[in-house]
């Protein structure tokens, strides 16, 4: 079978769907397209910034800047670079960027779980009478020295209780976090549903600031889902699985 889910690569059309929503525009980082103006005024406004691919995939080609006392600092993988002015980290990030269209998005600092920073998966699909229902909540702990916790980058899969857990969180606290991500995750796609029709299945990239609130970093629209067959309890692969055979895709 033809797989049959609607796919939209760009990131800055998917966050401006989401800051358009009452509820949800609360959960999106500060996000603008990169230009000269908009770096300037995000780097006034946080200390920590992320520049994305507005089509990347996988964590590739994201830089972290950090403001210093003396400069910014910026990371690619684990080779950090440092520039003494605005105008310079502009030209660098303007090299690198080879007129591809890129983000700006404020830095949130991740919750930890035994010292790694993670964020958290939270995966909803539609079942054969079209309602979006959550199909597996779990987590992406990074790779220390890493700037993304993609897999692709060196980071691990967890299982979302034992990760809260070893973010210090009670069960409770974790059980209620648990449904309050199931519930935001329903919502995004009946909100992406008013603007297209098509869409079955929603990756959402939520990070928990050291607070535990949400911050959706990324809606993706054909999110991987393979690396969880390699985990001991296979029961969400086959959930998902069970959902996606329905609109031919399978794995």
């Amino acid at each position: 079978m033809k797989y049959r889910s609607l796919s939209i690569k760009s990131k800055w059309i998917k966050t401006t769907w989401l800051v358009k929503h009452r509820k949800l525009k609360k959960f999106i980082p500060r996000t603008m397209l990169f230009n000269r103006k908009n770096l300037n005024l995000m780097l006034s406004a946080f200390s920590t910034l992320y520049f994305k691919p507005t089509d990347g995939t996988g964590g590739t080609d994201i830089i972290r800047i950090k403001r210093k006392d003396s400069g910014y600092q910026i990371q690619l993988k684990s080779v950090k670079s440092y520039y003494s002015s605005k105008e310079g980290l502009y030209i660098k990030l303007r090299q690198f960027s080879k007129r591809r269209s890129f983000l700006l998005q404020q830095g949130i600092v991740l919750a930890t779980t035994k010292g790694r920073p993670f964020d958290v998966r939270v995966m909803v699909q539609k079942t054969r009478k079209g309602k979006w229902v959550s199909s597996a909540t779990f987590t992406k702990i990074g790779r220390p020295g890493k700037v993304a916790t993609n897999y692709h980058q060196g980071g691990k899969l967890g299982y979302f209780f034992q990760t809260m857990a070893g973010a210090g969180y009670k069960s409770a606290f974790i059980r209620r976090k648990e449904a309050k991500l199931e519930r935001l995750g329903c919502t995004v796609g009946n909100h992406f549903d008013s603007y297209k029709n098509g869409f079955r299945e929603l990756g959402l990239d939520v990070a928990l600031d050291v607070k535990g609130k949400p911050w959706i970093l990324e809606v993706n629209t054909r999110p991987q889902f393979y690396p969880l067959k390699h985990m001991k309890d296979k029961s969400m692969y086959r959930r998902i699985l069970s959902f996606s055979k329905q609109y031919g895709r399978s794995n």
